[in-house]
């Protein structure tokens, strides 16, 4: 059994946690359920087939904490109990905060990127009976924090409290801290830094976009009473931030997302966890107004997921200075040193993607260097340490975070070894659901390479890059989402994004481009024209379709339903009210069908085809963007008009929406479509749009698949497509009869192609089809998942699996082998049980095998065409299958 929580808001309200649970091995059919927590809540037995997102009303007071179990009933009786899963309300209302914000007092702010992390401290005495009956501990901050109670530390998120909107919400961890509390006297600190909240973000490395003095909320409470039964007991806090609290600077002497993080080591001083420690030198903290509101996580936390030790370790540069550390794989984390030299040693750690042709570390692909700024900027990602010389002391910079394969460590006077450096990989703490594997090692090594740069990229939001950028583009996820949702549970995960992303959205309707936004990038940024981009801003519409048919969460569509409406009315207004000026020059009088053509404002369109030139920016954002914008307005009209229909809203609303579809979908035609049903716009991307989304009449659909063929062919058999059609280029041309042809650009190992980069050492997906170019230079990021996509079609194409509807209580099986391979395997952990099909050819004998869980359906449909419909268990298939 497994529990999330949503049903609420962007500010929580009305979040209760849901329940999910697999049938018992054998089970075929669920009766019935029940489910009790250990502070006494019952269903009793509930006469029901649901077994996904039960919701279970226990978030109705403030701290509780509990624990669930649920047993079900089936045509094998009653189960025993489930092993239970932990539930905890935390602090649901701003009144159940004793603690104040406080903060620093800083006469002199540092420079952006050169700020330290600071201690806050205080002592506070808990009675043998207090310490005795359990502590809690409530945390927020604006900044990152990290806690320690008697010197140790809290909790094993990193980066707590989370990236949001801050300017209108911030994440509050709760932790049973029972076991950390003394009777007497106790001594809890907490380090704060920069973090997103004022440190450097996004691309214009921007300090201070949402506020310019760090602060901190944390209590620890205990029961006022003995807790017996169900009961909400009375909480008294023991310590809580406020004037008695006081402040110091740390060793660690900056701390920044981006920039990297610096320590004196010769300044920890582990004396100031303890009661007898002299802290009157220490500065008393100052009260902050805040006015964000706090909220409960509804996504699981950014932990240290993963290690990895490295595969190579060499001297390079002149005279042999510094050393390289290769970990052998792009991550996002940090590196951890074990041996820091004698005292006084002072140790640079650079960290990147790329060698040069001399072995040594290059960087300079990923600065930013774009015509808005006066000047390229550095990556940043630099860590400093200098030594304490005290044997067994490590250096782990906890509050920044880079992207990187490579460590170029300055200044070691002695040879590293690889038992000295350990590479941290940090992420969001996901679930892992989804599995392939086939006969062809190289599309196992790229779908490797996905998962990788899908890990690297759940840093807490979905980012674009974990080194250049680190910013929730909302276009990345558009495209990505539905693929990720065969890797890992992201459901958690994207809902916490998406309420920033609704949160960031204008009144009008109208979407950001990254979310959380930045106000430098944001609506009234010196680049808030760009914003409200097609292909990007209908994540909001997307996004919850797509995760309602993974995980079957229709809670989802009803919390966007007001964000996804408003997106499209904007984009509709938008086609209604704006000419794009070359279509106004050229044609005076508007078309009618120009009140559905959304040709006008700044759209990123295609984005990074192959033969893209963006070095006039300028030309390229003047460019008529109609077929791409006008395309997505199509889709996400029709798009809302079925999540209104599956959710029960006004039939007028949905009408409406059903008929901005339409219409927008006859203006595409009327500009794009020639009479003979061929396309105007001579490009691989247009060709997949028009199949993707339906927008070419069904009577020419083959024509242009078989145009979209022969534009493959004239390129080389190379695809010529970006970010926005990249996804859906296998699956059309499989779905059109072009199987052969799909294949043939999964496998293309010459520029540009997927597998162009694993042979140029690619661990991980770039930005650019050309990221590392024929001669071995780097061009900008090397760890996009955009591109990555293409693993669906491993997935629902190769090894056939797809929902057949939401949450795979049915789905399809219809492997479609081809390509010279001889197997494919993927496994799914589906809401309801674990999926498998497998398929190997073997002296043109074709066999299928597929596990289908309890109280699900398949159909299976096997290369020949025949067709078979199966329920819980294991089954086979064999045929004969002429050579592909």
């Amino acid at each position: 059994m497994r529990a999330d929580v949503g049903g609420g808001d962007p500010f929580g309200r009305g979040d209760q946690p849901r329940l999910s649970w697999w049938l018992p091995p054998g089970a075929v059919t669920q009766h019935a359920y029940r489910i009790v927590t250990d502070d006494g809540y019952d269903t009793g037995r509930v006469e029901s087939a649901d077994q996904v997102r039960v919701g279970v009303s226990v978030f109705d007071r403030s701290r509780r904490a509990t624990a669930a179990r649920v047993m079900v009933w089936t045509e094998l009786g009653a189960s025993t109990w489930s092993d239970p899963v932990e539930l905890d309300s935390g602090l649901l209302d701003e009144s159940d905060w004793s603690a104040q914000w406080v903060g620093v007092a800083e006469d002199q702010r540092p420079e952006k990127g050169l700020r330290p992390a600071y201690w806050l401290r205080a002592r506070f005495e808990l009675t043998a009976e207090q310490a005795a009956d359990g502590a809690r501990l409530e945390a927020t901050a604006l900044g990152l924090y990290e806690v320690h109670l008697n010197g140790q530390r809290v909790g094993d998120e990193e980066l707590a409290p989370g990236y949001t909107q801050y300017a209108r919400r911030v994440q509050a961890q709760s932790h049973d801290v029972s076991d950390l509390v003394l009777a007497g006297e106790n001594v809890v600190a907490v380090l704060v830094s920069d973090g997103w909240y004022r440190g450097q973000v996004g691309l214009p490395r921007a300090a201070d976009q949402y506020g310019t003095d760090l602060a901190l909320r944390l209590q620890i409470d205990v029961p006022d009473a003995p807790i017996a039964g169900p009961a909400d007991p009375a909480w008294l806090s023991v310590v809580a931030t406020g004037p008695d609290w006081r402040w110091s600077t740390s060793h660690i002497t900056v701390a920044d997302l981006i920039g990297g993080q610096r320590e004196d080591r010769r300044l920890v001083d582990p004396s100031l966890h303890t009661p007898a420690y002299d802290d009157s030198s220490w500065l008393p903290v100052v009260p902050r107004e805040v006015t964000a509101a706090v909220v409960r996580p509804v996504a699981p936390p950014v932990r240290r997921i993963e290690e990895l030790r490295p595969v190579s370790v060499a001297r390079v540069g002149e005279g042999g200075d510094h050393q390289v550390v290769d970990l052998g794989q792009n991550i996002n984390g940090w590196a951890r040193l074990s041996r820091l030299g004698p005292e006084g040693t002072r140790l640079v750690l650079r960290h990147g993607e790329h060698l040069g042709p001399d072995g040594d570390l290059t960087t300079t692909h990923l600065d930013v260097d774009v015509p808005i700024f006066p000047e390229a900027l550095p990556v940043g990602q630099v860590d400093e340490v200098t030594s304490a010389g005290r044997p067994g002391d490590v250096f782990e910079p906890r509050f920044t975070t880079h992207g990187f394969r490579y460590v170029r460590v300055e200044g070691h006077p002695d040879e590293l070894t690889p038992e000295d450096v350990t590479g941290v990989v940090v992420h969001s703490d996901l679930r892992r659901t989804g599995w392939f594997e086939c006969s062809d090692e190289r599309v196992n090594a790229l779908h490797e390479a996905v998962v990788w740069s899908l890990r690297d990229n759940i840093c807490d939001i979905p980012t674009d890059c974990p080194q250049r950028e680190r910013s929730g583009w909302t276009g990345d996820w558009q495209i990505f989402a539905p693929t990720a949702a065969y890797l890992f549970d992201v459901l958690g995960f994207t809902r916490k994004w998406l309420r920033d992303v609704a949160l960031d959205q204008r009144a009008d309707g109208c979407v950001a481009n990254i979310s959380p936004c930045p106000p430098i990038e944001g609506f009234s940024g010196p680049v808030g024209h760009v914003n409200g981009s097609a292909g990007w801003g209908d994540v909001v519409v997307s996004a919850p379709w797509d995760l309602h048919e993974a995980y079957a969460d229709a809670s989802l569509l009803r919390e966007l339903w007001g964000p996804l409406t408003a997106w499209v009315d904007y984009a509709a207004r938008a086609a209604r009210d704006q000419r794009h000026p070359f279509r106004a020059a050229t044609r005076p009088e508007a078309a009618d069908h120009e009140q559905y053509l959304w040709d006008a404002g700044f759209h990123w369109g295609e984005w990074l085809e192959p033969d893209a030139d963006l070095s006039d920016f300028g030309a390229f954002a003047a460019q008529d963007q109609g077929e791409v914008a006008t395309a997505y307005l199509h889709r996400s009209a029709a798009t809302a008009a079925r999540i209104g229909g599956l959710i029960g809203a006004d039939a007028a609303q949905v009408e409406h929406y059903a008929t901005t579809a339409e219409r927008a979908r006859a203006a595409w035609q009327a500009e794009f479509v020639r009479p003979d049903g061929s396309l105007r716009t001579a490009t691989q991307a247009a060709h997949v749009r028009a199949l993707a989304f339906g927008l070419v009449a069904d009577e020419h659909r083959q024509a242009v698949a078989d145009e979209l063929v022969r534009l493959i062919e004239a390129a080389g058999t190379h695809l010529g497509t970006g970010f926005l059609s990249t996804p859906m280029l296998l699956p059309v041309l499989a779905d059109h009869g072009h199987l052969e042809t799909a294949y043939a650009l999964l496998l293309q190992d010459s520029e540009p192609s997927w597998l162009t980069m694993l042979d140029r050492g690619a661990t991980t997906v770039w930005e650019r089809w050309n990221g590392v170019d024929a001669a071995g230079v780097a061009h900008e990021s090397l760890n996009h998942y955009s591109k990555g996509a293409v693993v669906s079609f491993l997935h629902r194409y190769v090894a056939g699996l797809r929902p057949a509807s939401p949450g795979y209580r049915s789905f399809e099986v219809r492997p479609r082998p081809g390509g010279g391979l001889t197997s494919a395997h993927a496994t799914l952990e589906s809401p309801y049980g674990r999926i498998e099909t497998a398929w190997r050819l073997d002296a043109g004998v074709f066999t299928l095998d597929v596990a289908v869980p309890g109280a699900a359906t398949a159909e299976v449909v096997l290369p020949q065409g025949g067709t078979h419909r199966v329920g819980p268990g294991r089954h086979t298939w064999s045929e004969s299958l002429p050579t592909l």
